[in-house]
């Protein structure tokens, strides 16, 4: 039976949908450009994960599932611009290098910290060495070139060593490099929840702790804790990662990726809230 009553999940995701418009109006891009964005992302879902007996749906059932008109899909499924995959490898490539770095013994001092490196050297540790470990598709100095644009790495003028810069951790210097993990990381975090929601059994790591009714000094001791807290998970698990990865490298089935990310969130909601304390 019809019924004129709202969907209650789009009344949900509407709330969820909030800051992604507050940060697009921001950066001006309108509406239509948005709407033409969502088109190509709901084709491009549609072809990779609604296929049936593992082959690709026809662009018929694409326009059904989607809603797109079947002339859309064509034109969609046409253009084979992989200008979103090219920046997110060699995003994530900066990534790793700079994990690997923090993380392997051989390129860590006495101390337990990432050790200062040659840009090259003909034995042992050095940049490129690191770097050709990991990718060999990317030239190193390639990399190095945007390690030091987005400020994560120092090179010392007087003996050309190079070093991870002290807030480096804090993630990407540049703009665009930034919007590249933001994609990257909202997207995993966002895929972990859809995957809960639509299980019978959530899958998926996602915990959080929420308060209100404080002041903006008891938040400060909190956020100055997790964020402690958060960098030692991280380097962590990090560090237990990086042998993990060594030694699967020529294993069958070394397909899988994780992410663990962390966040923290505040604002100052004002007098008309009037909820009391919350916990989780």
């Amino acid at each position: 039976m019809a019924t004129n009553e709202p969907d209650p999940f789009l009344r949900i995701l509407q709330g969820l949908v909030r800051p992604l418009a507050r940060m697009l109006i921001t950066r001006g891009v309108s509406a239509p450009v948005f709407y033409r964005m969502m088109k190509r992302v709901y084709v491009e879902v549609a072809r990779d994960e609604f296929g049936l007996d593992g082959a690709e749906p026809t662009q018929s059932r694409i326009s059904l599932l989607t809603g797109v008109h079947r002339r859309d899909v064509h034109d969609i499924l046409a253009d084979d611009s992989e200008t979103w995959e090219t920046a997110r490898r060699r995003s994530a490539t900066v990534a790793t290098v700079l994990g690997q770095w923090t993380a392997r013994q051989d390129y860590l001092d006495g101390d337990g910290l990432p050790r200062r490196l040659p840009r090259t050297a003909p034995t042992g540790p050095s940049f490129e060495a690191l770097v050709r470990d990991i990718n060999r598709d990317i030239r190193p100095r390639t990399i190095l070139d945007e390690l030091l644009r987005q400020n994560l790495v120092t090179q010392s003028e007087e003996d050309g060593m190079l070093e991870i810069a002290g807030d480096a951790v804090a993630g990407p210097g540049a703009p665009d490099q930034r919007a590249i993990f933001f994609a990257a990381n909202v997207g995993d975090h966002l895929a972990a929840a859809a995957d809960n929601l639509t299980s019978e059994e959530p899958r998926f790591l996602e915990r959080a702790v929420f308060y209100n009714r404080l002041t903006a000094d008891s938040v400060d001791q909190i956020e100055e804790a997790a964020r402690g807290a958060s960098q030692t998970l991280l380097e962590t698990i990090n560090r237990d990662s990086q042998p993990l990865q060594e030694a699967d490298k020529t294993k069958e089935g070394n397909t899988h990726r994780y992410r663990l990310g962390v966040y923290f969130y505040r604002e100052d909601r004002g007098p008309s809230d009037d909820g009391g304390r919350e916990g989780k």
